[in-house]
């Protein structure tokens, strides 16, 4: 996969995020943060705010640069 903010990779986890939030980051192998924006989107869209957490993963992936 391509590295860097807005490389194909990271349109692609951004649009994976769009349909299930922490997907995205799970496609760019970053397990913990996945499961944490998975996690609080199911539980705010019971209250109706999933969808900030629905934004926050897709901006997180498509703006994420690998370090080093």
């Amino acid at each position: 996969m391509s590295e860097g903010q807005g490389s194909s990779g990271n349109v692609i986890a951004a649009l994976c995020s769009f349909f299930i939030p922490g997907l995205g980051q799970l496609v760019q192998g970053r397990f913990v943060i996945a499961i944490v924006q998975f996690v609080f989107a199911a539980l705010l869209w019971v209250i109706w705010l999933g969808w900030i957490i629905h934004i926050w993963s897709i901006l997180d992936a498509a703006l994420w640069r690998r370090r080093g």
